[in-house]
């Protein structure tokens, strides 16, 4: 693995989630892995549980850990390319880049997509930058399309909750909110249940279909109540129109996951990747019912930082 932005980039899903698990009951098994090197850890956007799931993962392997909040503590960023640097940008993100590269065996960036350009978002604007210009391995802690490592600790949440044979029933539902948001984590989970064992359905009003390059065969049915029939796990979140993008096209019926459709499932666990709107996503008695694993998520984000960061340790090991 020689940089980390979605599921193709491991050899196997299985894998990976066995070596999580594994860490998980040995989390400093490998506390000098790390010795002597250094990570970069670079939010343009706020972070909760990135920040710290990796601060401990990298600390866990025995990295230096940097972190930079970069729109709040360096020089405003420019990313066009050929921009005569004459306004409120002071380092091109390229310098900045290279820089980097200067102090940091691995960098990790964390960017959201700008919900102004569909081109931009789609293609990455600024993790392409990121990928282009490092000369270290490059691990996505979130981009305009993508949630990487949040989906993996998905992975190994439904793993550590699914004893029985048969295939367990995954639900992605949309949920409402008061501002438009990014598809990252519904696509991003899409691609990895794709990869799982599993019977994986998408729920979501008219107008709020993802992009059908992530979607592909997966059955999208735009009654909830009809998605929600036996399911194992409902996965809820929000996210805007792709169609008509970064828009919010009127909603009729109620889609915030409540108790009472939660009794249409079989038993089913309810997840999110957080930050969440109570009462508006999903209900209290929903959040705080013994059917969320929700938290056990978060814990997961160190666990799946920890297993990707250690592969890419091993391949720079691997290089000397």
């Amino acid at each position: 693995m020689k940089n980390f932005t979605a599921v193709s980039d491991i050899e196997s899903l299985q894998e990976i989630i066995k070596k999580a698990l594994y860490i998980k009951e040995n989390p400093l098994g490998e506390n000098e892995k790390g010795k002597g090197k250094t990570i970069g850890l670079v939010f343009l956007n706020s972070s909760l549980r990135t920040r710290l799931s990796s601060q401990i993962a990298a600390q866990n392997l025995g990295l230096n850990v940097l972190t930079l909040n970069a729109a709040q503590e360096a020089w405003n960023l420019e990313f066009a390319d050929g921009a005569v640097m004459n306004g409120d940008t002071v380092e091109h993100i390229k310098d900045a880049i290279e820089v980097l590269n200067q102090y940091c065996d691995i960098i990790a960036v964390r960017c959201f997509a700008g919900m102004k350009s569909k081109e931009d978002d789609v293609n990455e604007s600024i993790l392409s930058q990121f990928e282009k210009h490092a000369k270290v391995p490059v691990i996505s802690l979130e981009s305009a399309t993508r949630h990487p490592l949040q989906s993996l600790a998905d992975c190994i949440t439904i793993t550590e909750n699914w004893k029985e044979e048969r295939k367990p029933k995954v639900v992605l539902t949309w949920a409402p909110h008061i501002k438009p948001i990014a598809q990252a984590v519904g696509n991003s989970f899409t691609e990895w249940m794709q990869e799982m064992d599993v019977d994986f359905v998408i729920t979501n009003p008219e107008g709020y279909d993802l992009d059908i390059n992530f979607t592909k065969d997966t059955p999208v049915i735009h009654n909830q109540d009809e998605a929600l029939k036996d399911a194992d796990f409902i996965y809820v979140k929000n996210w805007s129109s792709f169609d008509e993008y970064a828009t919010m096209p009127e909603v009729q019926d109620n889609w915030m996951l409540t108790g009472e459709k939660l009794a249409k499932t079989n038993n089913g666990k309810v997840m999110h990747c957080l930050p969440v709107r109570r009462n508006v996503e999903l209900s209290d008695e929903v959040m705080d019912s013994e059917n969320s694993i929700i938290y056990q998520q978060a814990k997961n984000r160190i666990f799946s930082a920890q297993a990707v960061f250690s592969e890419i340790l091993d391949e720079i090991n691997s290089d000397k």
